[in-house]
């Protein structure tokens, strides 16, 4: 189908937003799932570029619901809400408003109704942008009928989304009934394979969780962030410190005049606050020269929260009260929504700084809006944080689980009175030229214009799915002693698995903690697993933002009673406690003297004896891990063979030392590296499933891939073959 000609020098740009309720003003932004960030950024970009000179007319099409339940306003069919901008309603399927997992078989009438909407108009668009999975789909089909271009921005992706459901104890066949998440994927799949250009926020979104796809074609990314609303975050205006926030923070602090450093979260573990509140207990020079301020959510009663906030918030009051910290630190427990700029500007009354230590930070919002209103930047130097102060040069990036790194750049950028002010007028401008609405639309309409002079849409790519949405099998490897010891050999194991990540999935499994597994890896340069399972098999945490399991801990929760248990430990000879730091929720941890301590066996008669079942593990001769009953490396490896359903003799497994075993053992590919063969593994050498190698290390486990075949058995990789060569896959 040809284009028509244009009747006005500007564009026409026509914008898909298929789900949630959009209209132009009061947006119902947190009514449910299906009216978050989405809603609010397609509503603003449309109304921002319907007011740029070049744009003469922006459409955005949504689903039109005429439902009591909802106002009237969603079903008007068509809104202006600014210069040029206007929201046209589709009908597709029922009236009534449903979820978007239930809008799938109702895409193609709706990709249907847009065209007969454009065959009444005098012009078809110049481009079409999707937003989200459903629009992909209808935007692929309309593109591809009208001849114009088709751009993208996927805002979440099934893979990813995938992931998420894993952790919170979702099996497959709930995943598919309620998200129907293979649809979704297809849709993606094949968006991306269409798209001319896909929009995203941050340089490590296209790496990341794009790079999951089998059609990641970095070249046709582009990086343009989100606006920022600039007349609700700014720079101070005199009269914060009469402010009943001002008044809430100071009742917790001795000298409330000190510079602030404000760190905003959710009470998460990977926002890493602990290891901010150690850097300061730990830095009497920080202590002297600043407070420190942290809110992460809101709360009545701790007790009333879910485990993981309860979890960190009162390791939050632990480590305030191990380093004395009273009267420095304020923690409220409420505040709103409206006074976040709020406390930004208190922030930067103060001369203080925002910090953001999360261990991963795909975006970084709030690093903008503080950046916005005056303050400098402490971030990690993970992801967004990377972009934003790369951009705007107003604070340092550093190594979130560096203490000592952590406190320097904080004592930098406070201790400078004469640099503070330039950064502070940095991030300001930084954050109007790059982050604002503005600055938005004239980097999009920079990055459509090419595509728009081509006489020709670009050919489609080929697709090539394939066969399976999840895996076909895994390599799992404990850290120490086993992955770690060889750097050429590492080098080549990390290269054979970044060779074959269309049909692998990489795990760790270690008795560190998360952070001290986060560490090491760094150190070694071994890329982000895909599956961590740490604290010898406690904890498990999922790729690419290490989302943790929220069904696994209630599952070893079962019989677990460590009060108990140190208590019948307590006077035993050879035993001490290891640090709090190798300690956590579901892990004792001590040093042992097998020369002084009583055999495992007895121990474990012990703890029988006080009604205590529980698992212990001895590990390099000189460590003991007792957790729950429920809990092991190889209990974590089989609950995540269920969860992904990847068969347990496609899963290689690599170790060492006793922790290992049982992850070992069974019907998985073990293999004990070299040198572990005469440490607490050595009784496994007659399991014909467990290898042991002659190489040491990461050679051991590339010594019993080629044993195994490991990788050429891969199902994915045949039919990948099959279909041809249409571009590496990549991880799912």
């Amino acid at each position: 189908m040809h284009r028509l000609e244009s009747k006005s020098p500007g564009l026409y740009l026509a914008m898909i937003s298929v789900h949630g309720l959009i209209r132009g003003h009061n947006l119902e932004l947190g009514r449910d799932a299906d009216t978050g960030g989405q809603t609010q950024y397609v509503v603003e970009l449309a109304r921002s570029l319907g007011s740029r000179p070049e744009v003469d007319r922006i459409d955005l099409f949504t689903r039109r619901v005429m439902d009591p339940v909802v106002s009237a306003d969603y079903s008007n069919p068509v809104e202006d809400f600014g210069e040029g901008a206007r929201i046209i309603r589709v009908n597709a399927g029922p009236q009534e408003y449903i979820r978007k997992e239930e809008i799938w078989d109702h895409l193609d009438s709706f990709a249907d109704n847009i065209l007969k909407y454009f065959r009444k108009q005098d012009r078809i668009p110049d481009l079409i942008h999707s937003h989200y999975a459903d629009a992909g789909y209808v935007g692929g089909r309309i593109a591809s009928r009208l001849g114009v271009h088709l751009i993208h921005t996927g805002h979440s992706l099934g893979r990813v989304k995938r992931r998420r459901l894993l952790a919170t104890g979702m099996k497959r066949d709930q995943i598919e009934s309620r998200y129907h998440i293979t649809r979704r994927i297809e849709a993606e799949e094949d968006t991306l394979a269409t798209a001319q250009l896909v929009v995203t926020s941050t340089s490590s979104e296209i790496d990341e969780q794009y790079g999951l796809y089998d059609h990641h074609r970095p070249e046709q990314m582009s990086v343009i962030p989100p606006g920022t609303d600039l007349n609700r975050f700014l720079p101070p205006k005199g009269d914060e410190m009469q402010s009943p926030m001002w008044r809430e923070l100071a009742r917790f602090l001795n000298e409330p005049e000190k510079p602030m450093i404000l760190a905003l979260s959710r009470p998460d573990e990977r926002k890493n606050i602990a290891t901010l509140i150690k850097a300061y207990g730990e830095s009497n020079d920080l202590q002297q020269l600043a407070n420190l301020v942290i809110v992460a959510g809101n709360r009545d009663d701790i007790r009333d929260m879910d485990d993981g906030s309860q979890d960190v918030l009162t390791g939050i009051l632990l480590l305030i009260d191990r380093y004395d910290l009273y009267g420095k630190v304020a923690y409220p427990k409420h505040h709103q929504s409206s006074d976040v700029p709020l406390l930004y500007r208190l922030a930067a009354v103060s001369k203080g700084v925002f910090i953001n230590p999360a261990l991963t930070e795909p975006f970084g919002l709030t690093l903008i809006e503080a950046a916005a209103s005056g303050l400098p930047l402490v971030a990690t130097e993970d992801g967004g944080p990377q972009d934003i102060i790369g951009l705007c040069h107003n604070g340092e990036l550093i190594d979130p689980l560096d203490r000592k790194a952590m406190s320097d750049a904080l004592l930098r950028v406070l201790g400078d009175r004469d640099t503070w002010p330039q950064l502070a007028r940095n991030g300001i401008e930084g954050v109007h030229a790059h982050y604002s609405w503005r600055a938005h639309s004239e980097s999009y309409l920079k990055a459509i214009r090419p595509l728009i002079e081509q006489a020709e849409v670009s050919p489609r790519a080929p697709l090539s799915y394939r066969p399976m949405l999840y895996h076909d099998r895994a390599v799992f490897s404990d850290l120490d002693q086993t992955l770690l010891g060889d750097p050429d050999a590492l080098a080549q194991f990390i290269h054979l698995l970044r060779s074959n990540r269309q049909c692998v999935t990489f795990g760790i499994a270690t008795g560190r903690r998360l952070d001290a597994a986060l560490t090491i890896m760094k150190r070694y340069g071994i890329p982000t697993p895909d599956v961590l399972i740490t604290s010898v098999g406690t904890e498990i945490h999922y790729a690419p933002q290490l989302t943790a399991d929220l069904a696994w801990p209630q599952h070893i929760d079962h019989l677990w009673t460590p009060r108990i248990i140190r208590r019948v430990l307590a006077d035993l000879p050879g035993l001490k406690l290891q640090p709090k730091s190798e300690q956590s929720r579901y892990k004792i941890s001590y040093y042992i003297d097998p020369k002084k301590a009583p055999q495992l066996n007895e121990i474990d008669s012990l703890l029988h004896q006080a009604d205590q079942t529980v698992n212990i593990f001895l590990s390099f001769g000189q460590f003991l891990d007792i957790i729950p009953v429920r809990a092991s490396k190889g209990f974590a490896l089989r609950y995540f063979s269920d969860q992904w359903d990847i068969p347990l003799e496609n899963i290689l497994v690599a170790g060492g030392s006793g922790t290992d075993e049982d992850m070992i053992r069974g019907n998985t590919l073990g293999v004990v590296v070299a040198n572990r063969h005469h440490e607490e593994l050595s009784q496994l050498t007659d399991n014909d499933n467990i290898y042991f190698a002659e190489h040491s290390y990461a050679g051991g486990i590339l010594e019993a891939v080629e044993r195994y075949d490991f990788f050429r058995k891969c199902r994915a990789s045949e039919s990948l073959s099959k279909l041809g060569d249409h571009g590496e896959g990549r991880a799912g």
